[in-house]
């Protein structure tokens, strides 16, 4: 019926006019289409597809062609990284640690850094250049990623200062951390899917289950609303403002704010909207609207003394 309803739909839309036609096509398809073809979308090409299979494998199965050593990356991990990684990888407020941490894995809380706990340079390598720099991301070139991954291991001595990362080598980097993962072998994870007959033989529903309350409705309070801007803040502008990084004011912090205040709301607006020093424009969240915005900044202003 579905179907039916989609050919009478493309029908009327032609007779208005030619001008619909490529359009109804590319929304309901071929007419002809065996049923249950839905008609939507098109096939993606080779581009398009190219576009998001960009995982590298732990043998390098993925790497594109370029190169780069420690020395190449220097500056340029000062320049894209350090801001919130820090100069030697030891990291800046609440960014990761990249480097050190070898003595920490068998403790509490370890330092579960680049070098002391991936188990792949691959990894190191693929998420660079899926993820980094934080504020545009997929914006280095291949052989950047090369450069810079090249220079995050060796803060983590495991290459030399002139090492030359590509394709070919960096498949023979052996991570110190490689043999400290395994295939959960654990019986509850291995488990088989039950798909007809799951309920044992003799086993009867008798009643629906039982909702147990686990709290006392009498010592229950109002909560306060929370504020419309502090959803905003925390996806956009806690990594910074939380904790000062790239010089940001930290939040609370009325001494910090104070000359920035005297410029007014809707200044510090505009400096959120344009961008200003380390912070890029939008906070790097180009989706979100002026009024999305505009709430978080009211609500860092709020939480001030």
């Amino acid at each position: 019926m579905s179907r039916l309803r989609d050919v009478i739909f493309a029908a009327c839309l032609l007779a208005v006019g030619p001008v619909f036609a490529d359009d109804v096509k590319e929304i309901v398809g071929d007419a002809k289409q065996p049923a249950g073809h839905y008609g939507f979308g098109k096939t993606a090409t080779d581009e398009e597809i190219a576009g998001w299979d960009i995982d590298i494998r732990p043998d390098g199965m993925g790497l594109p062609p370029g190169s780069g050593t420690p020395e190449d990356g220097e500056m340029m991990y000062e320049e894209q990284c350090a801001t919130c990684h820090g100069s030697f990888g030891e990291g800046v407020g609440r960014y990761p640690v990249l480097s050190g941490g070898e003595d920490t894995l068998t403790e509490d809380r370890p330092e579960k850094t680049a070098g002391c706990f991936w188990p792949y340079a691959s990894t190191l390598w693929d998420y660079i250049h899926r993820a980094m720099p934080f504020q545009s991301p997929q914006s280095l070139t291949d052989d950047e990623v090369y450069a810079i991954t090249a220079y995050v291991l060796y803060l983590n001595d495991l290459v030399d200062y002139d090492f030359e990362l590509n394709a070919e080598t960096l498949a023979t980097v052996r991570m110190p951390n490689e043999d400290g993962f395994y295939i959960d072998n654990r019986p509850d994870v291995r488990a088989k899917r039950c798909m007809k007959n799951c309920k044992p033989d003799g086993i009867k529903i008798t009643s629906e289950p039982t909702i147990v309350t686990y709290f006392d409705p009498a010592q229950t309070v109002a909560l306060e609303a929370p504020h419309p801007g502090q959803s905003v803040y925390q996806r956009a502008c806690a990594v910074c403002h939380d904790a000062g990084v790239g010089g940001a004011p930290v939040i609370g912090d009325t001494a910090a704010w104070a000359p920035r205040l005297e410029l007014g709301p809707a200044a510090l607006l505009s400096s959120v909207i344009q961008g200003k020093g380390a912070m890029p424009p939008r906070a790097g969240q180009m989706q979100m609207s002026d009024d999305d915005l505009s709430a978080s900044v009211d609500y860092m202003l709020g939480r001030l003394d």
